[in-house]
C-alpha cells in the first residue's frame, strides 16, 4: 500500500492527462492510472484536424503522447495498468491495481467510453481506412465520397446529415424498416436529397485494399447478398461508458453514464470528480473532454485548499471584484 496521495486521476485520455496537467503544475503530484489501453479513443484516430493548436493536423497517438509528456514534465506519475476495484466509501479513497491498493484525498475518473462496433471481420482493420465512429471527427476526409452510416436512432440520423456536408451521397443502412430516431430526425433525413435508405439489411463485410472500397449486404428477408461500392463506413450505434467500476457508488444515468452537479465535475461523493467522455454523451471531443479534465483538476484543488484552510490559493477561488468607480 502506498501512502495517501492527494489525488488519483483514473484514466490516460485528453481528460485524465489535462486533469493531471494542471494538477501537476498545482503541486499536487498527482498519480495517473491510466490503463493498458492509454491515450483512448484517439489512439485509433488517424489525423486530428480539430484540435486547436494544431493548424496542419496531427495523428491521434501522436497528440496523446503529447498530451501525456506534458503532464509528466511538471511532475505527474504514470501507472499503465487498469484499475481493478476501487472503495468510495470513506476517505481516504482505495483503488487497487492488481494487488497493489493506492489511496488518495480525491480521485477523478476520467475512463471515457468506447464507442459500439458491428463486430465485422476487417472492422478494426480498416479503422483509420475509411471506418469510424465519430463524423465530426472524420467527416471532412470524406469529401465528393459516398459513404455508409449503420444505425437507427438519433446519433444515426445526426451523423448522416452531418456527413452530407462533404459526401456526395449517404446511405443509411438499418437492420429493421422501423427506427428508434425520434420522428423529427428520421423526417430530416428523409427529407435530404443526399441520404438514401437500406432497411432490413445488414453489412457482412466490409471490402478493401489498404482502405475501405466497398461493402458486402445481407437482405435479412431473403438472405440475398449483394456489394456496394462505397469510401467510408461510419458506424453509429451508440457508446458505452467505461463505469462498470463505479456505478455501484457513483450517481449515473440509465445508459450509465456518471452525473455530475450542473456546473462543476463532482459527482455525488465528495472528493470524487468525473471529467470527460464518463460524463459527457453530448459532446464526445477531444477538446470537450480536455476542457472537463481542466475543471476536475481545478476542483479537486478547490476542495483539498478548502480542507487545508487556504482555499484563496486555490485557482478558482472566489476574487474580489473591483468597486465601480
Amino acid at each position: 500500500m502506498s501512502d495517501v496521495r492527494d489525488l488519483i486521476i483514473i484514466g490516460g485520455g485528453p481528460a485524465g492527462y489535462t486533469a493531471a496537467l494542471y494538477a501537476a503544475r498545482a503541486n499536487l503530484a498527482p498519480l495517473v492510472i491510466e490503463g493498458f489501453n492509454w491515450g483512448g479513443q484517439l489512439m485509433i484516430t488517424s489525423d486530428v484536424e480539430n484540435y486547436p493548436g494544431y493548424p496542419d493536423g496531427v495523428m491521434g497517438p501522436e497528440m496523446m503522447a503529447e498530451f501525456r509528456r506534458q503532464a509528466e514534465r511538471f511532475g505527474a506519475e504514470f501507472v499503465t495498468d487498469d484499475v481493478t476495484r476501487v472503495d468510495f466509501s470513506e476517505r481516504p479513497f482505495r483503488l487497487w491495481v492488481e494487488g497493489a491498493e493506492h489511496q488518495a484525498r480525491t480521485v477523478i475518473v476520467a475512463t471515457g467510453a468506447s464507442a459500439r462496433w458491428l463486430g465485422l471481420p476487417g472492422e478494426q482493420h480498416f479503422q483509420g481506412r475509411g471506418v469510424s465512429a465519430c463524423a465530426t471527427c472524420d467527416g471532412a476526409f470524406f469529401k465528393e465520397k459516398e459513404l455508409i452510416v449503420v444505425g437507427g436512432g438519433d446519433t444515426a440520423m445526426e451523423e448522416a446529415s452531418f456527413l452530407t456536408r462533404f459526401a456526395t451521397k449517404v446511405t443509411v443502412v438499418h437492420r429493421r424498416d422501423d427506427f428508434r430516431a425520434s420522428q423529427i430526425m428520421l423526417d430530416r433525413a428523409r427529407a435530404h436529397d443526399k441520404i438514401d435508405f437500406i432497411t432490413n439489411a445488414v453489412i457482412d463485410e466490409i471490402l478493401g485494399d489498404g482502405k475501405v472500397q466497398g461493402v458486402r449486404l445481407r437482405d435479412l428477408r431473403t438472405n440475398e447478398t449483394w456489394e456496394m461500392p462505397v469510401d467510408g463506413v461510419f458506424v453509429a450505434i451508440g457508446h458505452d461508458p467505461n463505469t462498470k467500476l463505479f456505478v455501484d457508488d457513483l450517481d449515473h444515468d440509465a445508459a450509465g453514464y456518471l452525473l455530475t452537479a450542473p456546473g462543476t465535475t463532482r459527482t455525488n461523493v465528495h472528493g470524487v470528480f468525473a471529467a470527460g467522455d464518463v460524463q459527457d454523451h453530448t459532446y464526445r471531443q477531444a477538446v470537450t473532454a480536455a476542457g472537463s479534465g481542466c475543471m476536475a483538476a481545478l476542483d479537486a484543488e478547490r476542495l483539498l485548499a478548502e480542507e487545508e484552510g487556504h482555499v484563496a490559493s486555490a485557482a478558482t477561488a472566489e476574487r474580489v471584484v473591483a468597486a465601480e468607480v
